[in-house]
């Protein structure tokens, strides 16, 4: 039995140096990638308005939850009226589409807060008003976006 114990503690440890190699020349293969096509590694920084979406969209993931579950609505955040002047990654963007989407977005938001009893309809209209600029403008986020729906 004691033989057995040694041999499976060996045989893991000498998968575990293996995995330590295999991780090491991973690394070096790709720092020899980088250098040979003469590429800096960039760190992707996120422009006001992706962050101000990714806030937006954690608001919404909580209003969602005081919705289904009856809790009061509160206040509409005021933060996401800076839609209209968070700077975009491409500012090509920020055109009369995205501007008029924005407004559609922002007044299915207040409504929300405006006409709590109908807060659901209104929730999905902003869910609506976010998917209808996003077809047009970054897919990307479509599929997360759809959670956001209150069946």
């Amino acid at each position: 039995m004691r033989s057995l114990l040694c041999v499976a503690i060996a045989v893991l440890a000498v998968a575990c140096q293996s995995k330590k190699a295999e991780k090491t020349e991973a690394a070096e293969a790709c720092v020899k990638d980088t250098a040979s096509t003469g590429k800096k590694f960039e760190m992707y920084e996120m422009s006001e308005m992706s962050l101000l979406m990714e806030q937006m969209y954690v608001d919404n993931q909580r209003l969602k939850a005081r919705i289904e579950q009856g809790d009061t609505i509160g206040s509409f955040p005021n933060h996401f009226l800076k839609i209209h002047q968070a700077v975009m990654t491409d500012q090509a963007e920020n055109d009369a589409f995205f501007k008029e989407q924005a407004a559609n977005f922002i007044g299915a938001q207040e409504l929300i807060y405006k006409d709590p009893a109908n807060a659901k309809t209104h929730f999905n209209k902003g869910v609506d008003a976010c998917l209808s600029c996003h077809q047009v403008k970054c897919a990307g986020p479509i599929p997360r976006i759809k959670k956001l729906y209150i069946n």
